[in-house]
């Protein structure tokens, strides 16, 4: 390593802690498969006072995912062997059902199980294990689009595929992943922690902030083939130099993980098999983040330069910046400035996606970026000269156009013209909502000329919380809590009229669960 290079990765080490404030973490930076970095800080336990090291077991969230990929191909080289298995576990479903490949590409048109279950009225922080997701899976009716041809994240595609692994050989997921995947590649340490309220070495995750402070975050979620991995640092350097080492060859797991993925239309895609293929500062990548509550990871792999970064937070910090700064780092890649301010373009405003029903809201953030409300997360996008705005990523895009504003989601094979929703929202769609698949409730209530709203079902009932006017008969509901953190976005509730009487149903979806009809029942 030259002086150059070793100079700015101290620099970068030096600013995570508190650029990325929290009780602790780990990184990782490999450079043809040797370490560059290895470096932890502060407590894996703040409580006990137990420090970060790199031997420190940490909840790696849904980088899950490809490991339970990994598995598959290694047990199943044709995934789609597994088609039927697929289809017997939704007994439910009216439509055709997707296959296993579908699930390992986030392309199976299911709505997130954890998603749905807010609609079932779950507490936050409250009990979710395999009697719960089992419920909602089988339950499944009916899909948000048609299998391969659209990108979703849905975290049970990956729950179903370790389900079904251990149905066919026989043998525990745990045990598979370790004789499949763990001993081959050299992580010793690695498991399945499926429980997510506890970590073997006492390892805790922390929600908060410098200002409020940090306390413990309480999980009650089971997690298996989604988001069950426990690695240590020294874990997953070990994945990324099997990865580097494995490299060349076609038929190892990192390159068939990493192979080229397709939409039915043949359109490629951003997603496939557990991981991101995506551009970060002008490079391709491979990788994927992690978050679960109290905790945040990203592991990226850049093949060109044989470059890996794998960065581990204890609590809610930006993982993934953290890794693209250790990446810029290792490049001499200066960081791109922030925009400068630009004046509001004339569309802004509330739309609704025509395709998915959910609502596109539109407005600026500072500095001077647009922020477009319609997915999982708000998006930040810049505005460019011939008055478009791009995230940084590409992955989304709003662009005028004389017959309107256009929105283009290439990762998600999505093109789409928003349908603008002027005006203003009527009081009267107080009453009880029933979505018969589901079974599920909706009741809108008015408090002194204020609308809340809750979700009840076979989980409990939600707490009540205050809509937000979007247009006419179409509102948002918040999730600002859920089962886990980040939860699944704010609910459209997009509500129907016969005639000039008041609505007769309401459509409810976000982006992870879209197009639910409830009717009136009182």
């Amino acid at each position: 390593m030259t002086t150059s290079l070793a100079t700015r990765l101290d620099r970068a080490l030096a600013t995570l802690p508190r650029a990325y404030p929290g009780p602790g973490g780990a990184v990782a930076v490999l450079r043809n498969g040797e370490a560059l970095v290895r470096h932890t800080w502060g407590w894996a336990n703040a409580e006990r006072r137990i420090a970060f090291t790199p031997r420190t077991l940490f909840r790696m969230c849904s980088i899950t995912k490809q490991f339970t990929c990994a598995a598959v191909l290694d047990a199943f080289p044709d995934p789609s062997a597994l088609d039927a298995d697929v289809r017997a576990r939704l007994p439910n479903l009216q439509q055709p059902a997707p296959g296993a490949l579908h699930l390992c590409h986030n392309q199976s048109g299911l709505r997130d199980y954890w998603a749905v279950a807010m609609l079932h009225g779950a507490p936050a922080e409250s009990p979710f294990g395999d009697t719960e997701a089992a419920r909602i899976i089988t339950g499944t009716r009916t899909l948000h689009f048609a299998p391969g041809t659209r990108y979703s994240y849905v975290n049970q595609n990956f729950r179903l595929l370790s389900d079904i692994l251990q149905h066919r050989t026989g043998r525990g997921f745990a045990e598979l992943l370790r004789t499949r995947i763990f001993d081959p590649a050299g992580m010793p340490s690695a498991l399945l922690a499926a429980d997510t309220s506890a970590m073997p070495d006492g390892t805790q995750g922390y929600e908060g902030t410098p200002t409020t402070g940090f306390r413990a975050a309480e999980n009650r979620i089971l997690w298996t083939g989604d988001a069950g991995l426990g690695a240590s640092l020294d874990d997953m350097i070990a994945w990324e130099r099997h990865i580097d080492a494995t490299r060349e060859d076609a038929g190892a797991l990192g390159s068939r993980l990493a192979a080229p993925v397709s939409f039915a239309d043949g359109t490629q895609a951003t997603y496939g098999f557990g991981l991101g293929r995506g551009i970060e500062l002008g490079r391709q990548v491979t990788g994927h983040g992690g978050a679960l509550r109290g905790w945040r990871a990203h592991r990226l792999y850049v093949p060109a330069k044989r470059i890996s970064v794998v960065v581990m937070f204890n609590h809610l910090s930006d993982a993934h910046e953290a890794a693209v700064d250790l990446l810029a780092a290792v490049l001499d890649h200066d960081r791109p400035p922030s925009p400068a301010p630009a004046p509001p373009p004339d569309w802004l405003g509330a739309y609704i996606e025509p395709e998915t029903g959910l609502s596109a809201r539109i407005d600026m953030a500072p500095p001077g970026r647009i922020r477009l409300r319609y997915g999982h997360m708000a998006d930040r996008l810049d505005l460019h000269a011939d008055g478009t705005a791009c995230s940084a990523s590409g992955n989304v895009q709003l662009r005028p156009a004389r017959d309107g504003l256009w929105m283009d989601r290439p990762h998600e094979n999505q093109t789409s013209r928003l349908r603008p929703c002027p005006g203003t929202s009527a009081q009267d769609v107080t009453g009880c909502y029933r979505c018969e698949e589901l079974n599920a409730e909706l009741t809108v209530t008015d408090t002194g000329g204020v609308l809340y709203g809750g979700f009840s079902g076979f989980l409990g009932q939600s707490r009540m919380e205050l809509l937000d006017p979007i247009g006419p008969d179409l509102w948002a509901l918040p999730c600002p809590r859920a089962l886990d953190h980040t939860p699944p976005g704010d609910w459209t509730l997009s509500f129907q009229r016969a005639g000039a009487g008041p609505p007769t149903h309401v459509e409810i979806g976000c982006w992870l669960a879209r197009r639910l009809p409830y009717g009136r029942v009182g």
